[in-house]
C-alpha cells in the first residue's frame, strides 16, 4: 500500500534539523569544579554565592547508611569475611 500524502526528503530533513544532539553546557563554580548552570555545585554545595547543600552532613549520613547496610548484610549472611577480603583486594 502506498502512502497517499508522502513527505519528500527535503521536508523530512527540515523537520529533523532540530533533532541533533547538543553538548552539555557547564560553568565553573567558585571552588573551581565544573557544574551545570542554575544548579548547586555537587562538590562544595554553593549556589549563587551561598551554601545551599551541607556537603559534610550529607557525607556523614551516607557513611552511616553504608555501615548500617553492611551490618545488616553480615547479619543476614549475605556477606562473609571471605567476600569482604575479596572486595578489599580488588
Amino acid at each position: 500500500m502506498v502512502v497517499r500524502m508522502r513527505r519528500n526528503r527535503s521536508e523530512t530533513a527540515k523537520r529533523r534539523s532540530h533533532h541533533a544532539l547538543e553538548g552539555v553546557h557547564t560553568v565553573k563554580c567558585e571552588c573551581g569544579a565544573a557544574r551545570l548552570p542554575h544548579r548547586a555545585c555537587p562538590s562544595c554545595g554553593k549556589y549563587n554565592g551561598r551554601i545551599v547543600i551541607d556537603i559534610v552532613a550529607r557525607a556523614k549520613r551516607q557513611a552511616r547508611r553504608d555501615t548500617r547496610r553492611e551490618k545488616a548484610l553480615r547479619e543476614s549472611g549475605q556477606i562473609t569475611e571471605d567476600k569482604e577480603k575479596e572486595t578489599a583486594q580488588s
